[in-house]
Formats: C-alpha cells, structure tokens, sequence
C-alpha cells in the first residue's frame, strides 16, 4: 500500500513540475551563468550528464541511470578540500558516517540501515570489485582510511544492488574509481599536513610504452588522530558492579576518563597498466599502529595496536569481433588480506571473580584471507531498443589461517562458562574461529529496453549458490521516464540480501558473542521513486521517496544461562520510509550553491519502537565561491539531527550537531603548484555518535567523540 502511494505522489509530482516548468520558460535565455564558474569545471546542465557503470554495468548518465545514484568527482573533492574518504561521504543525501567504537571504523549507514560495530550492509568497490573481507562481511575492521588523491570519481547507489552484484549490495554501493593515464595530466608530487601531528605525502604520475599506457600512484601518512574523551568505559561497568556484588572482588581498573585513541600509520600504492583490449591493476592497503579507538571490548586500551595488510589484483579482458553483436568480458581478479591486532581487552587489575589479571586481560587475534574471483559477462546489442547483459562467475573466500594468542582461558561448569587468568600468551588452543571456506557460484541476466524516445525499461535479475548456507535469487525493475527535456522521472523496485559473515556463522570460545551455523542471509526489498529536474540552466533539483522492509536481520540473542553470552539468530524485521531532496543553483557568475535534505524513520518491528542509532534528518549546505582569477573557497555545514536510541535504551536522546568547514584554495590557471587550507568543525562543536548497547548493554554511557577543530593544508605540484 505504501508503494502505491510513494508511486502515485511521485507521478503527480513529475506532471506538477512539467507544469510549473512552463512557468520558467524563457527565464534566463541566452545568458551564460556558467561565465566565472570555469573553476568548477562542469555547469549545472553537464552535471546530469556525468557517466556511471555501477548501476547497470554499462556506461550511461546519471539522469538516465536506473537507480537513485550520486557522483562525487575528483573536482568535487578538490572543492570540498576534503582530507579523508569519509568527509566526502557525508556530503551525499541519504548516507550519514557513523563510527564503530573498535578502532573509530567508519559506519556507512544508508537511509538508516546499520549495523551496531561493523558494516556488512554495503559494499564497498574499488574499480568495480569488491573487496569484502568473508571474516566480517564489511571491508575490513582494521581500515584506517582512504586516500583521495587518485580518486576519479566515487559512485554511490543508494538502496539495493543485488540483482547485478549480490552479497552485501543491500542499502546501497560505494564505488571508488581510481584515475587512469588519462585523467593525469603530468606526474604530481605532494604533501598534506595538520592537526593531531598528521602528515602525509604523495605521488602520481603516469606513462606509455608501446600500445599501452599505465597510471601509478604512492602515498605515505601518519597521523595521532584526535584524543578528545571518553568519560565512562566498559571496565567503568565492571569496576561498578564489583562495588555491590558481594561474590566479587572489589576493583576500580577503568582508565576513563580519558582520550579515545585514533592514530595509525598508512601506505597506499596502484599500478594500472592497459591498451585497447587488456588491463592489468594491482593495489596495495597497508596500515600499521592503528590505535584501538575505544576499545575492542569498549574498555580503552592506549596500548593496543592493529596493523592490516590488503593487496589486489585484476586482469580484464575485452575482445573486440568485427561483425558481432556480442560485447564480452573476462575477468580474473585476487584479493589477500590480513589482520593482526595486539590488544588489552580490559586493563590491569580486572577481575571477573575468578582471579586478578595483573597485566591487563590481553588478546592477540590474527586473521589471513585470500579471495579468487572468475567473471565472465558479455553485452548483447543483436535486439532493436535492447541492451542485453548476461554473465556469470565462480568466487573462492578463503579465511585460511587463524591465530589467537592470549592470557585467559574458558572453563566451563554446570553450564556456566567463566573466564580464568592463566600465566602466560598462549597460541595453540581455543582459536576464535576455525579456518574456513566460502564458494560461491552465480549467474545474472539484464535487459536494458528502450522502449520508446521517453520510456526505458531495465529489469535484471541474479541468482546466488552458496556452499555455506544456500541459494538466493534477487530481482530488480526499474522504468526510467523522460517526462520532459528537462525533467526524468524513475520508478524502482529491488530486493537484495546480505550474506551471514563467518563471524557470525562460526565464531566459538566467547565469553560475549557465539556464532551460528543454521544463520539465513538478511533480505530486504525497496520501493524508490525519483525525479530530476533542471529547471533553468541557473537551478537544478532532485528528490526521491523510498520505503524498505528488512527481514531476518541477524543479531546476537542472550542465552539462556546469561553467563554463556549472546548467540547470533535471524530474528530482527525492520521497516523504513524517507525521502531525500538535493539541489544546486548558480547564484551569480562566481558563487555556486549546493545542498541536500534527508529524512528517514525506521521502525524496530518487534519492539515497534524506532530502530535507533541513525538520524531521522540531515541537512549539508555548501557554497564554492570564485574569489578572484587566482582564489576560490568554500563552505560547508553539516546539520545531523534527531537521533533516537535503540530499543530498550533509555539513555536520553543523542543531541544535534551542526559542523561548519571552511577551505580556501588556489585555482588550476596555468600554475604547476597547487595550495588549500581547510578548517574542519570551525566553531569546535561537540560532536558524538552513538554507542550500542542493543546486544551488549551500555558500555560507553556518553557515546563516542568526535574531533573537534582541526586544520588541514595540502601542497602539491606537478612536473
């Protein structure tokens, strides 16, 4: 019922602006607002134009694009003077950049979709693979950033993927493309310096050498990260009910109050190396020292350290026929990756009635995958008005070394399992998880109809085989109407599953957390309508209403015995509806303005309480601003609003927050050297993201903090 009514407003919609657009005919003819924003590279009218593949696996234009899709361009990043991946992300509607208090890992939440520490809901690509990491279903829980600088452009679908992707395209895609021979103009050197001793340096260059051309890029950084406080901790609770439980010992370990711990050490590398029909890239994602933000128990620990290692490589093949109507592609792509951590769970002096940890409680995890992927897809173009894309693949998720060193052990009595102290790191028994295999098979096929100069039709569907826990089959339809020259009008429909990670399907010998091995994947399914709208060559506007329903979400259920911790079921169900309005608008020769609102609820439907954790409103406004031939700046501010807690949490709501950034920089011109400065958080306001306290309890009672003022600057200067 809620579709139909999100599908008729949006239809009335479309037909009340191609009215209104009658109104504003004539307005503004032949005058040149774009004159004086050439810094901005594109007017208003080329934006809509700006190519994407991740929608369709084909190239088409945004407005034409089945899907409710941003574009963020390295111009764009530029602009925004931005210094992480992140503070780019939180400009797009509908995406709100959460944080994990294990090691401060962002948390992409799409139109309120997250989970409580890591971030199996999206998945994330790098040149269109993924590089999912089968431990935790995300992209990693040692990340420790992105680099920006050989950025292209990043894609973003908001909402499901599935049919065309499978696993973990659920609430939406991330799509990093990285830049090619030709999107570098000379070799680059650079640096970048600020706050928290942070610095960095770069290089990118490019070359020829026969009929084929290469891009490479190295990027060094090493930051402290910010330190503001943390009040109350998990050892906080601890050192708590020890006071009043007779049967305990009483403690007062907590390090807190004191400052988060968000520091590490990265090195970035890329090769990319093709010619017409051939291309080779490889990648490698190296971090060190990573600090432990919070705690990986949620207790602080200023000692621990993670280190992450990733390495990727791909070979695709596109054979060109003379005479054929088919396109084909071979693909041949490997990931490795692995994770090490050195961490105090708890800190010195704890006791959990069984004994005095004089060292702190200390756990050294480690984790080695390796990932093999084979992909064969072909457009076919032998039908009049039709874009058939037909593929299939093979994948190998190999999690096949696990280590576990650590100075407790597990007993188990009368069904009661307590943890015990024992002298020394041991590495040989009681591993977390034991290595393990994923295969998957799976086919697709897609139909992109040109029905007629105004109407498009593509309907997709994908169908998954897994050798863990089953099949799934996931469809899209998406009709794409040109209700005018100037106005498109999209109505969508997808469904798409997240697939239960191994951490949740095996993981063992917890005080906290059981896997499950009888787990199902999650399923969601989407209703979208949306409308883009360039009313004047001076305004453009975009809006889009959606509702989703999630079943069986995985979550950590508490046994019966409380003592034995919380065992992962599929037992949660959410709903979800919003919508999300963006616009840009030239408002002299020299000032661009750019914004988007988004607002969503999502109700928790076995307690119908509000699902908690994500804002219910969003509001980014920025302004690029052409000061002179040599200058331009610009502002941003960030309003996050109306956060409600969990259910069953009954700490008061979370306060709104507005940040404002401003940057300055110097315009491409002639010059060979490049100079920005931005101030991020100008007035220092107190920003907090939400703690969890849905399968653990509260832990962190007054949330995680965010940085407060910082000052970044980059240099850079090409050859």
């Amino acid at each position: 019922m809620m579709a139909n009514k999100a599908l008729i407003t949006t239809f009335f919609l479309s037909l009340t602006i191609g009215c209104c657009e009658l109104l504003f005919a004539g307005n503004g003819q032949n005058q040149d607002y774009g004159k004086g924003l050439e810094h901005l590279s594109l007017s208003l009218e080329e934006l809509g134009k700006i190519r994407i593949t991740v929608a369709t696996g084909s190239d088409t234009t945004l407005e034409q694009a089945p899907a409710v899709a941003s574009v963020i361009t390295a111009e764009d990043i530029k602009v925004l003077g931005a210094n992480d991946l992140d503070q780019v992300l939180q400009t797009v509607p509908g995406l709100h950049v959460s944080y994990s208090p294990v090691g401060y890992t962002p948390v992409y939440t799409f139109r309120g979709i997250r989970g409580t520490q890591l971030n199996p809901q999206i998945l994330m690509l790098i040149n269109n693979i993924p590089i999912t990491s089968v431990f935790a279903g995300d992209r990693g829980i040692i990340w420790g950033g992105y680099p920006l600088e050989n950025i292209a452009k990043i894609e973003i679908i908001r909402g499901p993927g599935s049919a065309l992707y499978g696993a973990e395209a659920y609430a939406g895609i991330i799509n990093i493309i990285t830049k090619s021979n030709e999107d570098i103009q000379n070799v680059q050197a650079g640096i970048r310096a600020g706050s928290f001793k942070s610095m960095g340096t770069w290089l990118l260059g490019r070359g020829s050498l026969g009929g084929f051309k290469s891009s490479s890029y190295l990027s060094l950084y090493s930051t402290d990260g910010q330190s503001r406080t943390i009040e109350s901790d998990a050892q906080s609770v601890n050192d708590a009910i020890s006071q009043i439980n007779p049967f305990l010992t009483p403690t007062n370990a907590s390090l807190a109050p004191d400052s988060v711990n968000t520091g590490y050490d990265s090195l970035d590398g890329h090769l990319d190396f093709y010619n017409e029909y051939w291309q080779f890239r490889s990648g490698i994602n190296i971090r060190e020292n990573l600090d432990s933000g919070a705690g990986a128990a949620q207790a602080l620990d200023p000692t621990g350290e993670n280190s992450s290692l990733r390495w990727t490589a791909d070979f695709t093949y596109t054979p060109e026929f003379s005479n054929s109507f088919w396109e084909p592609e071979l693909q041949v792509s490997t990931m490795y990756y692995r994770e090490k951590s050195s961490l105090v769970l708890y800190p010195s002096g704890v006791n959990f009635g069984t004994g005095v940890f004089p060292d702190g409680m200390i756990g050294s995890p480690e984790k080695y995958e390796r990932h093999g992927r084979l992909s064969l897809s072909s457009l076919y173009k032998g039908f009049e008005n039709h874009k058939i894309r037909i593929g299939g693949g093979y994948t190998l998720n190999d999690l096949y070394k696990v280590n576990d060193s650590r100075n407790y052990t597990f007993i188990d009595g009368s069904g009661n399992q307590s943890i015990f102290p024992i002298p020394d790191l041991d590495g040989n028994n009681e591993l977390f998880l034991t290595p393990r295999t994923r295969r998957l098979k799976y086919i697709f096929l897609q139909d992109e109809w040109s029905i007629n100069n105004q109407w498009a039709l593509t309907a997709g569907v994908r169908y998954d085989d897994y050798s863990d826990f089953g099949s799934t089959t996931n469809p899209r339809l998406a009709l794409v109407w040109q209700t005018s020259d100037t106005l498109t009008t999209k109505f969508l429909y997808g469904e798409a599953f997240r697939a239960p990670a191994f951490t949740e399907l095996y993981n063992e010998n917890n005080p906290v957390v059981t896997g499950n091995e009888q787990l199902s994947p999650e399923t969601i399914r989407t209703t979208e309508a949306a409308v883009l709208w360039q009313t004047t060559p001076r305004f453009s506007l975009g809006a889009n209403i959606f509702q989703y329903q999630m079943d069986d979400i995985i979550r950590y259920v508490p046994n019966s015995d409380p003592t034995t911790g919380s065992t992962a079921e599929n037992i949660g169900q959410q709903t979800g509806q919003g919508m999300e309005i963006e616009f840009a608008l030239d408002a002299s020769s020299r000032l661009r303005i750019q914004g988007n609102y988004s607002h969503q609820t999502s109700t928790d439907e076995e307690s119908h309480e509000d699902a908690g954790l994500a804002p219910e409103n969003i509001i980014h406004i920025r302004g690029d601003w052409r000061l002179n031939s040599l200058w331009a700046t610009n502002l941003q501010v960030n309003w996050v609003g109306d956060r409600k807690r969990e259910p069953n949490d009954s700490r008061p709501l979370i306060d709104d927050y507005t940040i404002v950034n401003l940057s300055i920089r110097t315009l491409p011109k002639q010059n060979k050297w490049h100079f920005s400065l931005t101030l991020h958080n100008l007035f220092d306001e107190d920003v907090r993201e939400p703690s969890s306290g849905r399968d653990t309890g509260v832990l962190i009672r007054d949330d995680l903090p965010l940085s407060g003022r910082a000052i970044y600057s980059r240099f850079s200067y090409s050859f």
